[in-house]
């Protein structure tokens, strides 16, 4: 058989009380670590002394992009594989074929 309780309720309502002590430790815990943090680390940034590139520029066609790795070895977006290494005498012919198609396309190096 099942109990029945005479008079006593269950309680609906939540007891905000260990929240709230919650809350202001927790208030003062970034209190204190706030200042602590707008210290940081000194970082040395290099400067760039180039000028952004024009959007018109680069709208009208994808411009020519010669990437030199630290080895020294060429790679160019056209003609092939883009991450392909070419000989400088390969760089070379496609660059100028590309710039003989379209004299005003833009190189990137």
């Amino acid at each position: 058989m099942a109990q029945v309780s005479r008079g006593r309720r269950l309680m609906g309502e939540i007891n905000v009380v260990p929240y709230i002590d919650v809350m202001l430790v927790l208030l003062i815990i970034f209190m204190i670590t706030a200042p602590l943090l707008t210290q940081g680390v000194k970082v040395d940034l290099p400067k760039a002394g180039a000028e952004p590139l024009d959007p018109q520029m680069l709208k009208n066609a994808m411009p020519l992009v010669l990437s030199i790795d630290r080895e020294g070895r060429l790679y160019l977006n056209i003609g092939g594989n883009p991450r392909a290494v070419l000989d400088p005498q390969t760089v070379a012919a496609r660059a100028t074929a590309a710039l003989r198609r379209n004299p005003e396309l833009a190189v990137l190096v």
